[in-house]
């Protein structure tokens, strides 16, 4: 008994795991590509009305959000015009619009999965840790986006994927 419903759960898992590994990559994809496609107007053309949300929404809202970093002058709550901390923020808006473009992508098609949701993964982690540190956040949605992108890392993209297509990622020992 114990034999036979052994080999029947590794036979269930063998057709499962691709699909569910490619279920994860799929759902870990869309709401980072969802995001990134908002601070887009078109190929390569970045929404600069993105910088304000990045700018006043992330980094000094009104109220300050206890914990959350706060990078304009709390007694103002506005930047120096043209100092180093506005362009780092600006030059942090473009470069999540970047990743949160080209790291969807390549989970979807499995290519350097492990390494996509270690990024994304990073910028949860960011998001949870700087922007938004409240634990109602860290239990919808984040710990959500976190627990899919971690199973990636752990798991790997699976076997419908370029990874596994190019040898980046071997077979699995079933």
């Amino acid at each position: 008994m114990k034999s036979a419903y052994h080999a029947l759960v590794v036979r269930i898992g063998g057709w499962l795991e691709p699909l569910a590994l490619l279920a994860l990559r799929l759902v870990g994809a869309k709401v980072f590509w969802q995001s990134g496609v908002t601070k887009w107007n078109g190929f390569l053309e970045f929404d600069k009305n993105k910088y304000d949300l990045f700018l006043y929404e992330f980094f000094c809202p009104d109220p300050p959000r206890p914990g959350a970093l706060q990078l304009c002058d709390p007694a103002t709550l506005e930047y120096t015009e043209g100092s180093s901390t506005v362009s780092m923020i600006k030059t942090l808006a473009v470069s999540a619009g970047v990743m949160e473009i080209t790291l969807p992508i390549l989970l979807v098609v499995g290519l350097l999965s492990r390494l996509a949701a270690l990024g994304l993964l990073g910028m949860t982690l960011f998001i949870q840790l700087a922007v938004f540190p409240t634990w109602s956040h860290w239990w919808n949605p984040a710990m959500w986006w976190a627990v899919v992108l971690l199973a990636l890392v752990a798991c790997g993209p699976g076997a419908w994927s370029l990874d596994r297509l190019t040898g980046l990622e071997g077979r699995r020992n079933a």
